[in-house]
């Protein structure tokens, strides 16, 4: 318990030095680290940070991941805004003393028209951004009670022929009170600033001062370095077995982003027969609650044991957008081995 302690002020004490408040707003970027997947996680809004295990774990808590004790492969699929659509791969294997994982998020921005000065309705030609977040996992559960992970993850933002390449870090730890009582901390996203280049930025021109007939000079725009989304986060859960048939998980996470307002989630699970899984979730901003884009979210799962070694889960989410017409769906498929 004490070294649980100690971590936690380790963590905490490197999230505030990343701290920062609302009025920063605007002035990160990557936000596709932002971009939540798997449809269990999703449906009950992040919540539990505290006892997610398996390889969905990766994203929410990446010292869960070990303890699902088994190998997995995940595909996850998401509408997300705008036409925009994520997709996501994950696989995991377990290797007796951890279990060490990989994983890809791509975004798909459709074909977007090239406008110009000459041609504001379109040139006839298009292109289409590409943004990828790759990540290498390893967790371990320490003893009966700890477990840890970490995740580190490369960033790529291309649009056209100008690109911008970052690295993260992920830190999480669990904490068993006692079977059915969890504790939860992480500190995501914490890494190297980004900023474009490329041909797109570069122009050639006459030198000032030269002879106009003299040699041009190459030109490429400077542009301004952004920081990683990062946050904090803590949570807790609680599971309560009604009989051996019914169980119901309650959680909570608290996030202290660095550039946004500070967030609450609450979730729960009901589960039937450890085989069918009602969802729900909500999440929430501190201050100026009305500004937040999403809250309500809903969701449901099969878990299915195909043989002693092979089990395989089905879930979907629902996510409620502001100011969109469209809500987020989430189709997640994940395949376990034993």
């Amino acid at each position: 318990m004490k070294k649980l302690i100690v971590l936690l002020i380790l963590l905490i004490s490197v999230t505030v030095n990343f701290a920062g408040d609302a009025s920063r707003k605007g002035t990160t970027g990557a936000d596709q680290l932002l971009i939540p997947v798997g449809a269990r996680g999703i449906a009950i809004g992040g919540a539990f940070v505290a006892n997610t295990k398996g390889i969905e774990s990766i994203y929410y808590n990446p010292a869960g991941l070990d303890l699902a004790q088994r190998s997995e492969g995940m595909f996850n699929y998401m509408t997300y805004l705008a036409d925009i659509n994520v997709s996501y791969v994950a696989a995991s294997a377990n290797l007796g003393f951890g279990t060490l994982g990989i994983s890809f998020k791509t975004l798909d921005f459709g074909d977007i028209p090239v406008t110009t000065v000459e041609d504001p309705d379109g040139t006839g030609s298009t292109y289409s951004p590409n943004y990828m977040v790759a990540g290498l996992t390893f967790s371990k559960v320490i003893t009966d009670r700890v477990a840890v992970g970490f995740n580190a993850k490369v960033i790529n933002e291309t649009i056209l022929n100008s690109s911008a390449v970052g690295f993260g870090l992920d830190f999480g730890v669990q904490y068993s009170f006692n079977e059915n009582f969890k504790l939860g901390a992480t500190v995501m996203n914490i890494g190297t600033n980004m900023s474009y280049s490329g041909n797109d930025l570069q122009s050639k021109t006459n030198i000032p001062g030269s002879s106009p007939t003299g040699l041009q000079g190459s030109y490429e725009i400077v542009t301004e370095e952004f920081q990683l989304p990062s946050y904090f986060e803590l949570s807790v859960a609680y599971n309560y077995a009604f009989d051996d048939q019914n169980d119901l998980i309650l959680g909570t996470r608290f996030r202290n982003n660095n550039v946004l307002e500070d967030q609450m989630s609450y979730g729960l699970e009901y589960g039937f027969m450890n085989t069918l899984f009602l969802r729900g979730g909500y999440d929430m901003y501190f201050e100026n609650t009305a500004d937040a884009i999403y809250g309500l979210t809903l969701g449901a799962g099969v878990s299915y044991d195909l043989s002693s070694s092979v089990a395989v889960s089905v879930d979907y989410a629902y996510r409620d957008v502001k100011e969109f017409a469209d809500p987020n769906h989430v189709f997640t498929v994940i395949l376990g081995l034993r």
